[in-house]
């Protein structure tokens, strides 16, 4: 599980919000070149890896961008106010060491706000809100700020590493859906067959699942797996009528996801990976999800319509600096995935 674990870390440690995936990318296309026969990135900026052979074509795709910031304003004093990029949930972000990512190399900075001891009792119970917080990175004024290569547009990260946990947990940021990477390239390793692989690491899923979108247009895939993380059930806070889902009991398997408004996975996707997890003793868990979707949405809707199925790994505290997951399930999201490509000819028709 070591190999798995510093993928993890390294693709979780690269700034990438959407739009600005450039580091992610680089990663991952010379990670590619090593597992398919050809790598290419196409206009919008999805890395395109594709292993040839027979058919069908299967397209394996997780997304490169996290959820981040961009500045938007530097006041006199040096302080920058900033835009969220992606689903952010206040009360997570304050008081979160960051990254500014200037032209001239990454600036530490802090997110702070008025703190409680001059608060008037009634904001002390009120969540404080994103536009009310602000990055102090030690500037002076705001020509010090510029000095530093700080204007409206830079991107922010936030500052966390990887670490683990006990029970073969890590914990870190952006494991959504860096997670999701990890296991697509390990599941590249595993794979046996000599059926067509395209293994796509998609653009700006967190900001409308553009890149899937563009992405599936070009490839045309028989038929797609997207490689992803799920909420589980099985923490303080999460009641068991939402989810049976835990950490630990294998890999989600989406049946369907934002009740129905993303995807409604086909009954031969359901059915072929669902059979190859019983086929390999691999556990598995069945997602039925209300809130939330995936590139699987705009996938599945390209063209005349492409076959799509999720392969999810648990993980808890999903868009924070503190997802968790475990090694265990991740690892075996990715030979369920090899194993499903094995046997994609089976459900979707082939030619060898």
């Amino acid at each position: 599980m070591e190999k798995l674990k510093k993928l993890l870390k390294e693709f979780s440690g690269a700034p990438g919000i959407s739009g600005y995936e450039d580091p992610v990318r680089e990663i991952l296309a010379k990670k590619l070149e090593k597992l398919v026969d050809e790598v290419e990135i196409d206009p919008l900026g999805n890395v395109i890896g594709i292993k040839k052979g027979g058919r069908p074509k299967v397209m394996i795709a997780a997304h490169m961008d996290e959820i981040g910031f961009m500045v938007k304003h530097v006041d006199e004093n040096g302080f920058i106010r900033f835009t969220p990029l992606g689903g952010w949930f206040s009360q997570v972000v304050l008081s979160q060491r960051v990254l500014v990512h200037t032209e001239a190399g990454p600036i530490y900075g802090v997110i702070g706000s008025k703190p409680p001891h001059v608060m008037k009792e009634d904001e002390k119970n009120k969540a404080i809100k994103l536009e009310d917080m602000f990055i102090d990175v030690g500037a002076k004024d705001k020509e010090d700020a510029k000095k530093m290569g700080i204007e409206p547009g830079v991107i922010i990260t936030l500052d966390r590493d990887v670490v683990e946990l006990a029970n073969d947990r890590v914990t870190g940021k952006a494991f959504d859906d860096r997670a999701g990477i990890a296991m697509m390239l390990r599941a590249l390793d595993y794979i046996e067959s000599d059926v067509t692989v395209v293994a796509v690491g998609t653009v700006q899923e967190e900001v409308g699942l553009k890149g899937a979108r563009t992405s599936a247009f070009g490839v045309e895939p028989d038929v797609a797996i997207v490689t992803e993380v799920g909420i589980p059930a099985d923490h303080p806070g999460m009641e068991k009528k939402f989810s049976d889902v835990k950490l630990g009991e294998g890999p989600m398997i989406t049946v369907i996801d934002a009740a129905g408004r993303g995807l409604i996975t086909p009954k031969k996707v359901l059915e072929w990976l669902k059979n190859t997890a019983k086929n390999n003793n691999i556990p598995y868990q069945l997602e039925v999800a209300e809130g939330g979707t995936t590139d699987a949405t705009a996938i599945h809707l390209t063209k005349k319509g492409i076959p799509t199925g999720v392969v999810s790994v648990p993980t808890r505290y999903i868009h924070t600096p503190v997802e968790v997951l475990s090694l265990a399930d991740l690892k075996n999201g990715a030979i369920l995935v090899a194993r499903a490509v094995d046997t994609a000819g089976e459900y979707f028709g082939g030619d060898k």
